[in-house]
């Protein structure tokens, strides 16, 4: 698959006006990494991650959690001057940010509502990793500082995952509230609530195409009614095992669903290439298979960029770090993309954002 076909047009993206990036430190990519081009390392320590764009494409909005922090919370990242400020309340646990359409107002989730402490993390079921999906989980809206917070779900159960549509405005998450982890919609003061996705297992982490016509997303597909049963009992428990994940799109309202990867592999964090034809995300099925070859199973915790056709189809790798990136996202005008990773890491466990000029 060509990347010059994947990235060679711009069409339905905006373009800002002529900005370079000054924050952070220049790094080298790493061999065979082609694609990158002035990459640059924007945060140096702790974890951070989901790093998403403005729509001015002159500032990210990442989670972050460092040392001495009880949980990750949400800050907005200044290009220009490499500033960064906490605009979330500091207490409880945050996850998933983004700039809502014209920049004006923010969106996360956030459990500060139901305490300060973050809700703990009981791991119940047959092992292996998990993600927690707190019930305390809402979303929230607030100005880009942090100011004018205003609470926009309130059913119970997890509420995350919010990202919006770059034409109009709406914004898709990811509910339990009707028992399962399903995508919906609803407008940015929490009105019009549509569900979309309707099948078994979790649907989520969802992006709009530049177009506004459909959303990528990450699928849960268990190989047997054993896998189901177990998800089902996860769930019940606000956890989920993200082992086995596949990247699916569907049209805005749901309809036209279909599976893209089919590698058995935790696929996850996937975003539309600027054509809207084809789709960037992230995978351990390089680590997986070096895994299976090897008998060396903490291979599989190897998670690389690759790009995928929209219909499925070879995958071509984009980054080569022996553990950890992902969370791709280009930026507005087509030119960055910002991602995480564990390379260049102070200590192990570090993952950092970085950002680079996009070479087809």
């Amino acid at each position: 698959m060509s990347v010059a076909a994947a990235s060679g047009t711009t069409r339905g993206v905006a373009q800002g006006e002529a900005f370079e990036i000054r924050a952070g430190k220049p790094v080298a990519p790493l061999p065979g990494e082609r694609h990158f081009r002035n990459l640059r390392q924007l945060t140096f320590d702790g974890e951070n991650a989901e790093a998403y764009w403005a729509n001015d494409g002159r500032r990210l909005i990442l989670q972050r959690k460092a040392a001495g922090m009880p949980a990750d919370q949400i800050y907005v990242l200044d290009l220009a001057t490499g500033d960064m400020q906490q605009v979330s309340t500091g207490t409880g646990a945050t996850t998933c940010s983004y700039f809502l359409q014209g920049d004006r107002r923010i969106i996360f989730a956030s459990t500060h509502h139901h305490g300060e402490a973050p809700p703990p993390v009981v791991k119940v079921g047959r092992g292996g990793y998990v993600w927690a999906v707190h019930k305390e989980y809402d979303l929230f809206t607030a100005d880009p500082d942090g100011s004018n917070l205003r609470q926009i779900t309130d059913t119970p159960g997890y509420d995350a995952e919010a990202t919006a549509c770059p034409v109009s405005g709406t914004i898709v998450f990811t509910s339990v509230r009707d028992g399962d982890l399903e995508l919906y919609t609803c407008e940015p003061d929490g009105s019009d609530v549509r569900r979309i996705t309707n099948r078994s297992g979790y649907d989520g982490g969802a992006f709009f195409s530049h177009d506004g016509s459909k959303l990528v997303l990450r699928s849960a597909f268990p190989k047997n009614a054993e896998a189901a049963a177990e998800d089902k009992e996860l769930l019940m428990q606000a956890l989920v095992k993200p082992s086995q994940m596949e990247i699916t799109v569907c049209n805005r309202d749901g309809s036209d669903f279909h599976q893209v990867t089919d590698n058995g592999a935790a696929n996850f964090a996937p975003f539309w290439m600027p054509d809207d034809q084809h789709i960037i995300f992230s995978s351990n099925v390089g680590g997986m298979a070096a895994a299976k070859e090897t008998g060396d199973h903490s291979l599989a915790r190897n998670f690389d960029i690759f790009i995928v056709d929209q219909h499925g189809g070879e995958l071509e790798q984009v980054t080569f770090e022996p553990e950890f990136d992902g969370f791709p996202m280009f930026s507005p005008n087509g030119k960055y993309i910002a991602f995480s990773s564990n390379r260049y890491g102070k200590q192990r466990g570090d993952t950092n954002v970085f950002v680079a000029e996009w070479v087809e």
